[in-house]
């Protein structure tokens, strides 16, 4: 069986209403969906009754921490399509242009990805490795 390494992903957010906005319809074009929540944080996952691998936490004062240069947060696609859909999509609801749809042959065989700058300053990546099982 095949885990993968990581159990789950979290980031600070200033704004959680504006956050979960830009979530919900973004992470929607890769098959994920908002299945946690509460006043402060929201979880994004396949199934309701599965552990969500994506959270967002809202963070506010002089000590929350803040999105950061080289991080970045990878969502994989099914194929280009979703990439592309990935990439309209979060530019349509307040995200800002990080490297457009395309391959990336630099980074892998088969590498087609997009980036974006989330509302908060957190860059995120759509991807599909087209050379993979």
């Amino acid at each position: 069986m095949n885990i993968g390494v990581l159990d789950h992903v979290s980031i600070p957010v200033r704004d959680i209403k504006r956050s979960v906005a830009f979530y919900d319809t973004v992470l929607a074009v890769l098959g994920l969906s908002r299945t946690a929540g509460g006043d402060d944080f929201a979880g994004y996952g396949t199934d309701p009754d599965i552990p969500c691998s994506f959270w967002i936490l809202e963070q506010t004062g002089s000590n929350a921490a803040r999105p950061g240069l080289g991080l970045h947060i990878s969502f994989r696609a099914l194929n280009r399509q979703q990439v592309l859909a990935f990439h309209l999509t979060a530019l349509a609801h307040g995200g800002k242009d990080a490297g457009p749809p395309g391959p990336r042959p630099q980074y892998s065989s088969g590498f087609f990805g997009a980036f974006i700058f989330d509302p908060e300053g957190t860059k995120i990546e759509a991807v599909v490795r087209e050379s993979l099982p």
